[in-house]
C-alpha cells in the first residue's frame, strides 16, 4: 500500500519537483511504494548517484525486484522524481528483517525522504511477522546514524572491515512494535 506524505514546507525537494514538473510547491507530496521492473533504470541510477563504493548492481536490483525473501521500496514525489529508494530482506522463518540499504538522492537529504522510507521499511517488516529489524551503517556516515537513532534503532555490534573501502560498520536494531 502506498503512502502518501506531505513533504516539509521549505524542503530542497519539495523546489526540485517544482522545477522537474511545472507544478507549484505546494502540491508536491512524497509516496513511498513497491519499486516495479520498470523502475529499474532509475534505481540503478540513484545508486550511482547515492553511493561511492558498495553499489548494488544491475543484477542485484533485477534478482531483488522478482525475490520474495527481498522488498524494494521507492520514495518519489509526483509519480515523477526518485527521491530514495530502500531493500528489505526477510528470511524463512525468521522474526528478523534487515534493512539492506537506504539511498536518499544527494540533493534530498534532510528532507524526510530518509524518515519515509523508514516508516514504510517497519511497517512492511511488521507486515511479514518481523519483530526486529537490522542494519548496518558505516561508522563515519554520521548523517545516517542520526537518522537510525532519532528513529528508535540501538547500536548493537561493530563490524570491523565491513565495506568495500575496509570501512567499520555499526550494526544497528530496532525492535518492531
Amino acid at each position: 500500500m502506498p503512502i502518501t506524505l506531505p513533504l516539509p514546507p521549505h524542503d530542497h525537494a519539495r523546489r526540485v519537483v517544482a522545477e522537474s514538473t511545472g507544478m507549484p510547491p505546494a502540491s508536491a507530496s512524497l509516496r513511498v511504494r513497491r519499486a516495479a521492473a520498470s523502475d529499474l533504470d532509475e534505481l540503478v541510477a540513484l545508486e550511482l548517484r547515492s553511493f561511492s563504493s558498495d553499489l548494488l548492481s544491475r543484477a542485484q536490483y533485477r534478482r531483488h525486484l522478482d525475490s520474495d525473501s527481498a522488498l524494494v521500496l521507492v520514495a518519489s514525489a509526483n509519480h515523477h522524481l526518485f527521491l530514495g529508494s530502500a531493500v528489505l530482506f526477510f528470511r524463512k522463518r525468521s522474526t528478523v528483517a534487515r534493512l539492506y540499504s537506504l539511498a536518499t538522492a544527494p540533493e534530498t537529504r534532510g528532507q524526510g525522504v530518509g524518515a519515509a522510507l523508514l516508516a514504510a521499511v517497519a511497517d512492511a517488516a511488521r507486515r511479514r511477522g518481523a519483530r526486529v529489524l537490522k542494519l548496518e551503517v558505516r561508522t563515519d556516515n554520521a548523517a545516517a546514524i542520526r537518522l537510525y537513532e532519532r528513529h528508535g534503532f540501538r547500536r548493537s555490534g561493530l563490524y570491523a572491515h565491513y565495506y568495500e573501502d575496509g570501512a567499520d560498520a555499526w550494526r544497528y536494531e530496532q525492535t518492531l512494535g
